[in-house]
């Protein structure tokens, strides 16, 4: 009997090795808290003031242990010599594998005292398993540590010097603090203040315990003096025992204005609800940065990963709105005792200061009448072209804004009849150049030069004539309508789109200047997407230098989103702070076959009813299907070549008829409001409440979860993707791709590019990824009793059963900025296969190389232009040419871009096949240009460089039951004669007028 085995890898292999400097002590304390280990050193310091005598005592962060070397010398210099040791764990055995096995080993060989104790409040047998001391002993020691504070850590260091048998003084004092209570930075645990205008600012019990609660202190005070009746109000976690009901009947009894959370991750129950659901007000995220200041500044993510699911992805779940960051943390001076720098959060007074602008803003809008509240409504000119003035995906953005005028009106709002607005917006309104001179001066320096250097002076902007700046708007009562202005130059607009490098000009930062001299109440964009939320700045936790939050500044921002494109939607909120309110898609219909494949379909009937006793029928029923295919352009639009098999052509003509039969498209575009629940949140929004979140995902690929629309749309956590049912399903891709490339050539793919998207992968929870991971014979890997990804398994050929396919990624910025550690993954796996004693044919990544590309660090799309519309073969080398420099940046295991085009071009001659996996029903390849640009774009990048013509492959996962994999050419076809051709099509659009017409153009 032969054991197969599969070989696992953790995320913790790819960070860097770090050599904390530490002699040998008699007791060591290691935790992933900095809140831990700062009440650690604060037990230590009293016993030493008390005079109680104490072993000699080491702390450390596991952070900073992660990597397995880091361990190694760890253990080596410092842990050999130790007499006890006191682990605090969050996420189990799976968040430090190596270390955990690393210790009881030497627990094991040297007679050590090993407490491993869980921080997360959950119990966990395991760890009882793996640490030396009874269980007893272990629960006292978990008691302390959970208490926290100076005099709990004190005794938990004594009780441990016992176990090991070392001597420790005896321990004086209240070893308690409440686990949950109110908060005021003069009178720490108090009750809770009466008062007008009460904001709430939660936060963990921690930092109390820990002393580390300067930027709470910081942030209640700034609130107190917007005019705020501002306090604390701390507890274990906000999912701990008990804190939901407190919370809840407080809320219920003190009405707050809003509420501003400090505490991080979703604070959702088993139940699906919240402590904050019983309040009506908005709930504000900040985020206390594990980073350094000077990281942070100099960093274009503005956040760790992990401080970007814990403070931002996950809290959106629950519907709050982040306020930005108002702390980072830096190490304080090394004790000279414990050898040890603490980390503690240092408070941000411009930081705090901006959030609290937030609340201020939000607030205002709520006690504001709504006869007296000024809003702008704001309408998209992408992709820039004059006939798609106020295109939003999937809404018809026009219709739309009259309907909302319509129910703003009866809802009190000021609001005043006028021209229809595609007549309306034609005219402009009109701001002087000097005014807007006065109001740049307001600008950051470094900002005012990047704007003059870029685009000189202000009366040179198109957007200027006779002095004044025009802009495409008009006035309905209270309320203003606009056309968001081109950020850049017109020739450059398909490039300049999503491209985070370049500055907008003059008459785009004049228009949101402008629109801040309105002293607006509320900003509202009508639907996906306009450039705000694109223009330069951090990616998340954005700063006073960042063009979004200078031209947007603190106002609030209403945002209709299409509620299947997560990805963007995710872009608005986390840049611009929006609330992303998800509407419907159009409405999907069947299409059915044209009329010119009518003979095709009952010639295809008739086949497949003929039985075997007539031979001669069923060949002159071949050579009919066949003649016919050609007369109605079937087999162009196949590429079926005249010496095919009778078997190969009648398979792939009775497949594409079917596929026509069974295709659905869009009809017309949708309206707001149309959905249910959409004006009311809407409605709810613009009262400065709270709306309730709901979930993004196509309601046509069996999300019914995203119903009802009119949610604030939040995303997936980035570290569980792929979920388990995503690698599921990716497995199905992978499988039909590769049984599509044996149809068609006979053998396995050598080489794969994989282009994967942002939104896509935040739909799907990584069915994509999942499919690249499976083509290359791996698996990722699940900590236990949790949804996170930890690391990778690499499957044996046995299981495999294929050689392993050699595959490159190219991932979009949205992916590379959201997914960071998706791309680490892939990298440390290629590097893992490479050590496999496999054969090349076998294993082609023995052969090592960078296989995870995409575009410069701050960059998005593909900046083709119009190289894409050209055909010409000036064209397509210049469309080649842009596919390469916007892939040529090679992402790390360590996370890091480095630019790459050497690799990257030898990984495109190296690929026969390119892929593309479409999960959205309401979407085609002649519809969205991103899929011409990708697909052909990499075809002219091939050709560009000499190589082969390689196969296209538009993977069809709209269906997860039944996935299919065409090839481009074949899904053009599909798309032309089930949509772009179908009179039923023509017809849904023509009801939605000039909207419709532009919808039409576009195709």
């Amino acid at each position: 009997m032969h054991v197969v085995f599969r070989e696992s890898h953790g995320l913790e292999e790819t960070e860097t090795p770090f050599d904390p400097g530490q002699d040998p002590a008699d007791l060591v304390v290691l935790s992933f808290s900095d809140s831990d280990l700062g009440a650690f050193i604060a037990g230590y310091e009293r016993a030493q003031k008390l005079g109680a005598g104490h072993p000699t005592v080491r702390l450390a962060n596991i952070i900073a242990l992660k990597h397995p070397v880091s361990v190694d010398t760890y253990v080596d210099k410092t842990l050999s010599s130790a007499k006890a040791i006191l682990v605090r764990l969050i996420g189990g055995e799976a968040y430090w594998p190596y270390g955990l096995a690393t210790l009881q080993d030497l627990a094991r060989r040297k007679g050590l005292a090993l407490a491993i104790l869980p921080a997360d409040g959950r119990p966990d047998p395991r760890l009882d398993e793996l640490s030396t001391l009874p269980v007893s002993t272990l629960r006292r020691l978990q008691a302390l540590c959970d208490e926290g504070g100076a005099v709990a850590a004190q005794a938990a260091l004594a009780q441990l010097a016992l176990a090991a048998g070392l001597y420790a003084g005896p321990v004086i004092g209240d070893k308690t603090v409440p686990q949950m209570g109110f908060y005021d930075p003069a009178l720490g645990v108090t009750a809770a203040p009466s008062g007008a205008r009460p904001v709430l600012v939660t936060f963990y019990r921690s930092y109390l315990t820990a002393g580390d609660t300067a930027p709470i202190d910081a942030l209640i005070e700034a609130l107190r003096a917007a005019g705020f009746t501002a306090y604390g109000a701390f507890a274990p976690s906000l999912k701990a025992p008990g804190v939901a009901p407190w919370l809840a009947a407080h809320l219920a009894a003190a009405s707050p204005v809003a509420i501003v959370n400090a505490t991080a991750f979703s604070a959702k129950g088993d139940d699906g609800t919240t402590p904050f659901d019983r309040a009506a007000c908005p709930v504000f995220q900040v985020a206390l940065s594990t980073a350094r200041r000077r990281d942070w500044a100099a960093s274009d993510r503005g956040l760790s990963p992990a401080d970007l699911a814990m403070h931002v992805v996950l809290p959106e779940v629950d519907g709050r709105l982040f306020a930005g960051l108002v702390s980072f943390k830096s190490p304080g001076k090394r004790h000279p005792d414990l050898q040890f720098s603490r980390f503690a959060h240092r408070a941000d007074a411009g930081r705090i200061a901006a959030a609290v602008d937030r609340v201020t803003a939000w607030t205002r809008l709520a006690s504001t009448p709504s006869a007296d509240r000024r809003l702008a409504l704001i309408l998209s000119t992408y992709p820039g072209r004059a006939h798609q003035m106020a295109h939003a995906v999937g809404l018809d953005a026009l219709a739309s804004t009259e309907a909302l005028l319509g129910d703003l009106a009866a809802e009190g709002y000021t609001v005043t009849q006028g021209a229809p607005l595609p007549q309306a917006l034609t005219e402009t309104l009109t701001w002087p150049v000097a005014a807007y001179e006065a109001a740049l001066a307001g600008l950051p320096d470094p900002l005012r030069a990047t704007l003059a250097a870029a685009w000189g002076a202000p009366e040179a902007d198109p957007a200027v004539r006779d002095g004044q700046f025009h802009f495409s708007a008009t006035r309905r009562g209270n309320t203003l309508v606009a056309l968001q202005p081109e950020r850049g130059d017109v020739q450059t607009r398909d490039e300049s789109y999503h491209d985070l490098s370049r500055t907008p000009r003059h008459g785009y930062v004049a228009f949101y200047l402008w629109l801040q001299s309105q002293t607006l109440h509320a900003l509202i964009h009508m639907g996906a997407h306009g450039t705000l939320e694109w223009l330069p700045g951090k990616s998340v936790a954005l700063s006073d230098t960042c063009w979004p939050e200078v031209l947007i500044g603190p106002l609030p921002v209403i945002y209709p989103f299409i509620v299947n494109d997560p990805g963007e939607a995710a872009q608005a909120k986390r840049r611009i702070g929006a609330v992303t309110l998800g509407h419907l898609p159009p409405p999907m219909v069947a299409s059915t076959l044209p009329p010119a494949l009518a003979t095709l379909e009952r010639l295809l009937d008739e086949y497949s009813t003929a039985d075997g006793l007539d031979p001669a029928r069923r060949t002159r029923l071949i050579a009919s299907i066949r003649d016919e295919a050609l007369a109605s352009g079937v087999a162009d639009d196949l590429g079926l070549a005249m010496d095919a098999t009778p078997a190969e052509a009648i398979t792939r003509i009775d497949r594409f008829v079917c596929d026509l039969k069974e295709s659905q498209f869009g009809h017309g575009l949708h309206v707001l409001g149309q959905g249910e629940g959409e004006t009311q949140g809407l409605l709810t929004a613009l009262d400065g409440r709270r709306v309730a979140p709901g979930p993004a995902g196509s309601p046509n690929r069996g999300r019914s979860d995203v119903l009802p629309t009119g949610r604030n749309l939040y995303s997936v956590d980035p570290r569980a993707v792929p979920s388990r049912n995503a690698h599921a399903q990716g497995v199905k891709l992978a499988e039909e791709l590769i049984r599509r490339h044996l149809q068609d050539h006979g053998d396995y793919p050598r080489g794969l590019v994989v282009d994967l998207w942002g939104s896509a992968t935040m739909r799907t929870a990584g069915e994509e990824f999942a499919m690249a991971l499976h083509l290359a014979g791996l698996a990722p890997k699940w900590d236990d009793g949790s949804a996170r990804v930890s690391g990778f398994e690499i499957l044996p050929l046995a299981i495999l059963g294929r050689p392993r396919i050699d595959v490159t990624l190219r991932v979009s910025g949205l992916f590379r900025d959201v997914f960071p550690t998706l791309a680490q993954l892939f990298e440390a796996g290629a590097e893992a296969l490479s050590h496999r004693e496999e054969t090349p044919e076998d294993n082609p990544y023995t052969l090592r190389a960078a296989r995870v590309f995409g575009p410069q660090p701050g960059l998005y799309g593909l900046g083709m232009g119009t190289a894409a519309d050209t055909f010409t073969a000036e064209a397509r080398a210049a469309a080649g040419e842009a596919w390469l420099t916007a892939s040529s940046w090679a992402i790390g295991t360590d996370g890091q871009s480095k630019e790459d085009r050497k690799g990257l071009e030898a990984r495109v001659l190296n690929a026969d096949a390119f892929v593309h996996a479409q999960d959205l029903p309401e979407t085609d390849v002649l519809m969205a240009a991103d899929y011409a640009a990708h697909e052909a774009g990499f075809a002219a990048a091939v050709a560009r460089l000499g190589g082969q013509t390689p196969s296209l492959y538009h993977l069809d996962a709209t269906r997860p039951d039944a996935p299919r994999a065409r090839t481009l050419t074949e899904e053009i076809a599909r798309t032309v004669r089930a949509r772009a051709a179908n009179p039923d099509w023509a017809t849904g659009m023509m009801n939605h007028g000039y909207r419709g017409a532009a919808e039409i153009a576009a195709t």
